[in-house]
């Protein structure tokens, strides 16, 4: 047990137990916070009681009786503080496919949003005259700029430039594997979780509509299909989902696959 701080108390609950993340299951602090919880201005700890230790404790009502209830969520996760290391789990796929050179880096961010009907994903759909994935599905994200620090630095910026989500709405909760997409990208997915608060402003050039679906659609097994389709005289397997009005599906789809083979390996 620490001290109480002089103005703001302490949340401790007495359960002092980190998970893999360091940080605490009972009182949902990460190891960093605690440790300077004393040292901390009230301001800071004001703004951690009042803002992230509350979201946090939704996201863990909202997961409740899921796949991704809030503890098998966290162990499935790869933690932030850890470079991900390999070019992609379905690097070997692609290989006769990829284009020439490096693989270039690139982020996106796996927004879920806690709601009192469950846990929501936020996805976003490209406008139709980008040259690249035009009209299509997916994450908010894009490449990693030279002044980015890391995959979260990626994430959360092109986040704010796509759908003006503010940094201070989102908590990143860890990583899913590294992905290859077709186009020579090594995707970093970025899982967080987002204010439920939060209204998105699509950027006009970038994007079309943003949307939530269910996480626990997401997760099921019978909503994911295989669809066949013939790319440079191949034919390939992708996944898609029938969510009604869209159409999630390509490296989207494999990427919330990926979430679920991890979430099952820690059951």
């Amino acid at each position: 047990m620490e001290e109480t701080a002089r103005a703001v108390p302490s949340p401790c609950v007495g359960t002092c137990q980190l998970d893999r993340h360091r940080s605490c299951i009972g009182c949902l602090r990460h190891i960093d916070e605690i440790a300077r919880w004393s040292s901390m201005s009230e301001h800071e700890r004001e703004h951690i009681l009042l803002h992230r230790l509350p979201l946090r404790e939704q996201l863990r009502q909202s997961l409740k009786g899921s796949l991704a209830d809030h503890e098998h969520l966290m162990r499935a996760l790869h933690p932030v503080d850890l470079p991900l290391a390999g070019d992609g789990w379905n690097r070997s796929e692609l290989e006769d496919l990829l284009p020439p050179g490096p693989l270039v880096e690139a982020a996106v961010l796996a927004g879920i949003v806690p709601r009192a009907t469950g846990a929501q994903v936020i996805l976003t759909r490209r406008t139709e005259t980008l040259r690249q994935h035009g009209g299509q599905v997916g994450f908010p994200g894009g490449r990693t700029e030279a002044d980015d620090q890391d995959a979260v630095a990626a994430a959360l910026r092109e986040s704010r430039e796509e759908i003006a989500l503010a940094a201070g709405q989102v908590q990143v909760l860890g990583y899913l594997d590294p992905f290859v997409t077709i186009t020579g990208y090594r995707v970093t997915p970025v899982v967080a979780v987002v204010d439920p608060a939060f209204k998105p402003v699509p950027s006009p050039d970038e994007v079309a509509d943003v949307f939530e679906v269910p996480l626990d659609y997401l997760l099921a097994p019978d909503n994911l299909h295989h669809v066949e389709i013939t790319h440079r005289g191949r034919v390939r397997h992708v996944l898609e989902y029938g969510w009604p009005g869209q159409r999630i599906w390509g490296a989207t789809a494999a990427i919330l696959y990926n979430l679920r083979r991890r979430l099952e390996l820690v059951q």
